[in-house]
Formats: structure tokens, sequence, C-alpha cells
């Protein structure tokens, strides 16, 4: 196999490698990891014909800025930073040949909070665990930082054209609605506890990162505490002080703090979309 890499020469506000995540180690206290919103890295993935768990990569509020040292395809999909290949302006969702030589970078956030970009191939970084996703304390890096070179493969590249856009629906980026399950506990709490859950809309904290994202809103919590239990991410804990908090990817293993509530798979990747100050509204699945 040959390979080529690219040059990060600005990794944005917090870029990283990630994919479906790290399976089967969760016992050893080990996050699962990946990409936060799985269906626009899957898209992106899907465009270029590679298996839904290739390794892209995630940026968050602002993009990187990177070099190709060997002609590829690539192609951007999730949060619209207003992509350009060598200062002009390319679309989402599409299929872009990109040459030796080339720079891709980001601008202004217009819709979403999390980009991908996925690569013909799928980036071929560090291994751990069977996954390339970054984790402190699993993989040598936990997100990029400038002059990272990231290998690539060298693939034949498409001899067809392939202009047709795919149609993304906007309601991923903008809808409020979080589909959720009953958490274990959820039937623990009063009648107006579970309906002030339900009936009210929240706020994203500033408390928000690929660990968990905390609520503004509190919610008076007279349950007493569990033992130790395992969580998941989408699992929504509550506080002794009544704090909200959404585990997200990157999130522990187990918990002490009663789970009221736990988001359907689809719901996590719309609430990777979202940001400090950004609205919500629980919804049964």
């Amino acid at each position: 196999m040959r390979y080529g890499v690219i040059k990060v020469l600005s990794p944005g506000l917090y870029s990283s490698i990630q994919d479906l995540g790290r399976m089967g180690f969760q016992q050893y206290g080990v996050p699962y990891s990946g990409v936060m919103d799985a269906y626009s890295a899957a898209l992106a993935n899907h465009v270029l014909g590679n298996e839904e768990s290739a390794a892209v990569i995630e940026m968050s509020m602002t993009g990187a800025t990177l070099q190709f040292n060997r002609e590829t395809c690539i192609c951007i999909s999730g949060a619209d930073m207003s992509p350009k290949l060598n200062d002009n302006p390319i679309h989402l969702n599409k299929i872009i040949k990109v040459n030796a030589g080339d720079v891709l970078s980001f601008g202004k956030l217009n819709i979403g909070f999390r980009s991908y970009l996925a690569v013909l191939g799928g980036f071929k970084t560090e291994k751990v665990m069977d996954s390339r996703s970054m984790y402190k304390g699993i993989t040598e890096r936990f997100k990029l930082s400038k002059n990272n070179e990231l290998k690539i493969l060298i693939n034949d590249l498409f001899t067809e054209s392939k202009n047709a856009l795919i149609k993304v629906k906007n309601e991923h980026f903008i809808t409020k609605d979080i589909a959720v399950y009953k958490g274990p506990e959820f039937d623990f709490l009063s009648k107006d506890q579970q309906a002030f859950l339900l009936q009210n809309e929240f706020t994203i904290s500033k408390d928000n990162s690929r660990m968990a994202y905390q609520l503004s809103e509190p919610l008076e919590n007279n349950l007493e505490p569990i033992i130790t239990s395992a969580v998941l991410p989408g699992t929504v804990q509550l506080t002794p002080s009544g704090k909200l908090i959404i585990l997200m990817r990157d999130c522990q293993t187990t918990g002490g703090y009663p789970r009221v509530l736990q988001l359907k798979e689809s719901a996590i990747s719309v609430l990777a979309q979202k940001f400090t100050g950004s609205a919500i509204h629980f919804k049964w699945v």
C-alpha cells in the first residue's frame, strides 16, 4: 500500500480524528469516543464510497487549515464552516478532487457546530483498541496540533464525473426536539418533576464538550443517590444539586447519579450540532 500525508497548518479550535468509536472495552473503563454527529460523518464517508467506520476529522466551531501532499478526493459534511480550497469556496456533501499542494481552509460558521472531513479511503492514523478515535490517555494525541502529518491511503481516483449534491435536511441542525426514552430512575421522579422535564425548554450551558453537555435550568432533586451503575453516551444524569447533565461520546462508563432519561442514538447526533445558548426540548420517541 502507498500512503500520502495531509499536514495540519492550523488545527482550529478543537479538531480530532474520530471513527465510530472504541467498542468492547468499557469493562476496563475505556470510553466509547467516536464521532459526536454520527449522521454527518457517515454521510461524508458515504459520498466517497468509504466504509461507514472510516476515520474522519471532526472540527468544532472553527475549522482547520490543511495542506495535501498527494492528490485525493474529499467530502465535507455537517456544520457549514464556509470551506474553501485554495481560497475558492467549495460545496458541502459533494466529492471534491484535491491536488498535491492544495490548501483546504474554513471560514465563517453558518449553521451547526461540528464539521466532518472525510478523505477517500479514510485517515490511516494511529489505531488503539480497534479504533483511531483520539482520546486523552488512550492515544498518543487527543486533538490535532500544528504541523501534525496525517497518513492517508493513496487510491485510484474516481474516473467518472460525480457532480450530484446530496440534499441534507436542515431540520437536523435547527430542530429543538431531542428524542428520549425513560431512564432507569425516571419513574422515581414525582409527576411534577416528570412534567417539568418534558414540558419545558432547556438551554445548553457553557459547560459543554465531547464528554458532556450541562443544561442551565435545574430540576429539583429529592432522589437518593444510586449505586454506581453503567452509563452510556446519551444518558441524562440528575445531580444532587439539580443539574441535568447529558453524557456524550467521551463520557465515563459508570456513574452514581440517577439516570432520568436516555437519548435516542440519532438524538446524540442532533445535540452534537448545538452549542452554548441553544434551546432543546425533550420529546418521547
